[in-house]
């Protein structure tokens, strides 16, 4: 029982990084994989289409996202350099949000605000607190 009390905090870093890992994998999957990356570029370039933003831009940053979240949601879900990909994830973060706010000046947050609030959550941690990792045991930190 002493081994809960005593790595609580790890196991809720644990938690929360395996989640926010598997949030990211799945959308990074359905763009990449499951759709596909023209189709993905479609989609995002349609409402964007007349907004005076460059096509390179659009294909450029679906493209950034699309593999972002894929490799490093899968990443996310190991702990394999986490915290250089919870910076990648939050430029992602960042770049869709953006894309979002082009299309739609009042945009629905409720995908984006679990995925910010996980990501900020896992950054602020202490970084011993992400014992339960591949990083710890091929870095030690």
């Amino acid at each position: 029982m002493e081994f809960f009390y005593q790595y609580h905090s790890e196991f809720a870093v644990l938690t929360a990084r395996v989640f926010l890992g598997l949030l990211f994998f799945f959308q990074g999957y359905d763009a990449v994989i499951k759709i596909g990356m023209k189709q993905a570029v479609d989609a995002i370039r349609q409402p964007l289409y007349g907004k005076g933003i460059p096509d390179f831009f659009i294909v450029a940053g679906t493209w950034f996202n699309a593999l972002t979240v894929f490799i490093c949601g899968f990443l996310l879900i190991f702990g394999l350099f986490t915290i250089p990909c919870l910076f990648l994830l939050g430029a992602s973060l960042i770049v869709a949000s953006i894309g979002f706010g082009l299309h739609t000046a009042l945009w629905d947050m409720k995908h984006v605000f679990p995925r910010l609030i996980l990501l900020i959550f896992l950054l602020c941690v202490p970084v011993e607190w992400h014992l339960f990792s591949i990083d710890t045991l091929l870095f030690g930190f």
